[in-house]
């Protein structure tokens, strides 16, 4: 202790950083648990059964149809995205050579897209899928709508995560006579799980909250879609439905609870099949 106080009188900079950091966490610790615990305290109260009914109604305002909306557009964005955007960074890191054109091009582009806003996304959305290919207001349009937007998240985050693999793996795989694309699949991949698992958990939050795209794509509708190519509402926009009315306030409080959970439980999802995936 004596030690750490001389250290910070010879260097009084390292002493106010020390200060600033230790604030900076605080604040967002307690900005993490004031948001958490005032969305618990205000729409607990407020959770009853007729908001899971299976039909919605004016009457019971019914989240259910929202939730199973919500997981069919998170199942059907991650199916499109994730695949798309590993395959890219493995090229990008593994693949293609340093210095490529191309390799600029994709990374440029990934850049450009991510900082889109995502009402332009849903204009192209609209444009595009709902009316050139004729979808109409679907699950469908939604989520390659939504699959384009998490897109340069996965791939940036993945190839972060490649990178950081360590070279000497690499190098002994090739040596024991391993093969390039053997060892991406039994080396490298599995030891930048943590990282990739990172950009998808980041994609889920992105596709959960969303409700400017999918209001020009994927409509309002508040019932179970029958298929994809029917008209629905995810949480997100249940709830900002319910706060715009004015009428239901107590059931949207109740809706961000849920919507909260549902956040919680798919990145857990997701954390436990990483795991068994990089275990196995």
């Amino acid at each position: 202790m004596q030690e750490k106080l001389k250290t910070y009188k010879s260097h009084p900079l390292s002493f106010l950083f020390l200060i600033i950091t230790i604030l900076a966490v605080s604040i967002t610790v307690a900005l993490f648990i004031f948001i958490v615990g005032y969305v618990i305290i205000k729409g607990v109260p407020y959770l009853r059964p007729s908001l899971f009914s299976l039909h919605y109604t004016t009457e019971n305002v019914s989240m259910l149809p929202a939730i199973i909306t919500t997981l069919e557009m998170v199942g059907i964005s991650l199916l499109i995205s994730a695949p798309l955007g590993v395959f890219c960074a493995i090229y990008l890191v593994e693949y293609a050579k340093r210095g490529n054109k191309l390799v600029k091009i994709i990374r440029v582009t990934t850049e450009t897209l991510s900082g889109i806003p995502s009402i332009v996304y849903g204009l192209f959305g609209m444009l595009f899928f709902v009316t050139t290919l004729k979808w109409g207001y679907s699950i469908l349009a939604g989520s390659f709508t939504l699959a384009i937007m998490v897109l340069p998240v996965i791939i940036r985050s993945t190839e972060e995560a490649l990178k950081s693999v360590d070279d000497s793996y690499r190098e002994g795989s090739f040596g024991l006579g391993a093969g390039r694309l053997r060892t991406v699949f039994t080396i490298v991949l599995p030891s930048a799980g943590n990282g990739i698992l990172a950009g998808i958990i980041l994609a889920i939050g992105r596709i959960i909250g969303e409700t400017a795209a999918l209001i020009y794509t994927a409509g309002t509708v508040a019932k179970i879609p029958e298929d994809v190519f029917q008209s629905g509402r995810t949480l997100a926009i249940h709830m900002y439905s319910l706060s715009k009315e004015g009428l239901h306030m107590n059931e949207a409080s109740a809706t961000a609870v849920v919507l909260l959970i549902t956040v919680c439980a798919l990145n857990a999802l997701a954390s436990f099949i990483a795991k068994k995936l990089t275990n196995s």
